[in-house]
């Protein structure tokens, strides 16, 4: 096994070798532009480190980590334009950079190029691969539409909330792992039990997004905080925040998140004033390190050597400390 910054490197100068650069540019320019934002390629080193976990060397599960890294860009190009998000990773999005237009198109064509890698793999491999990316896509498909839905819904609960974020965040760094595993031609029961460790990772992973979108800092976060405040958007900050706050509290939060501004600036100030006097900050981290520590506790169930065990565990706690 390597560190997690050596495989994170490996990736890093396949995806490099790989990006495409020909005609129409207005459809490949921007797939290229997107995949060369950086990131901390989390669920494509996934895919790597779990082949390797059940005994496959890693270099066989570079096309399918690209194709995991290729199809969450493509629904992140898809996401800012939904949300109308001017920044990605600190940079403009696709659709600011070019326009609408340029970026679903392009985000088509990724979703394309993702099945153009599981071609690589024989065919039994091919099908298991392209069954978890299916379940995968239909599932972000859903998580993504309850996200749209909750906008205009005034009773979303906070059960409902993380059934979105698993289906529309939490599935894809499952799978990413679930698709080593694969590769690696690990047992049935072994897929599902690093599926589900990643399915808690992934989840810790979404809360702390939330609380980064309010607590975090733009250079180091990579994109505009209360961004999620600006969209109305009930995240767990804002649904916990209702549980826990008194009436009066309530009221004025929920008033808040009616209004639709030209200059948010004081909206978001006094958002993140009613989150602090609720105590949100600290359920939010308390809930973050839940899910770590049931993702720890899976982890333990998994048949493999201590020092397999003590890099997804690196992960997981990196996943839950995170400033970006």
């Amino acid at each position: 096994m390597y560190s997690l910054t050596q495989y994170t490197e490996f990736f890093t100068c396949y995806l490099k070798a790989e990006l495409i650069h020909k005609e129409p540019k207005n459809l490949f320019e921007p797939i290229s532009y997107m995949l060369s934002l950086g990131g901390k390629r989390t669920r494509p080193v996934l895919t790597l480190i779990a082949s390797e976990i059940f005994d496959c060397n890693y270099q066989s599960a570079l096309p399918a980590a690209v194709a995991v890294e290729v199809f969450h860009n493509s629904t992140l190009i898809h996401d800012d334009i939904i949300d109308d998000d001017p920044i990605r990773r600190g940079k403009p999005t696709v659709h600011q950079k070019w326009n609408t237009n340029a970026a679903i198109l392009s985000g088509d064509a990724m979703i394309i190029l993702t099945y153009q890698y599981l071609e690589q793999y024989q065919p039994s491999i091919a099908i298991a691969l392209i069954k978890v990316i299916n379940k995968m896509a239909l599932e972000i498909c859903e998580g993504q539409t309850l996200d749209v839905d909750f906008e205009s819904r005034h009773d979303v609960t906070v059960a409902e909330y993380l059934k979105m974020i698993q289906y529309k965040t939490a599935v894809l760094i499952a799978s990413s792992l679930k698709m080593g595993a694969v590769i690696a031609k690990a047992s049935e029961k072994n897929c599902e039990l690093i599926y589900d460790f990643g399915l808690n990772i992934g989840m810790a992973f979404q809360l702390q997004d939330d609380y980064l979108d309010i607590f975090g800092d733009t250079p180091t976060f990579g994109r505009r905080i209360g961004g999620d405040i600006i969209a109305n958007k009930k995240t767990f900050l804002y649904l916990k925040s209702l549980e826990l706050s008194a009436p009066a509290q309530k009221t004025q939060l929920q008033s808040l998140y009616d209004l639709r501004l030209v200059d948010n600036t004081e909206k978001i100030k006094k958002v993140t004033q009613l989150f602090v006097m609720s105590g949100v900050e600290k359920a939010t981290q308390e809930a973050v390190a839940g899910y770590t520590l049931k993702a720890f506790d899976i982890l333990n169930k998994l048949k493999i050597r201590e020092n397999k065990k003590a890099l997804l565990k690196e992960i997981g706690t990196n996943l839950m400390i995170r400033k970006v």
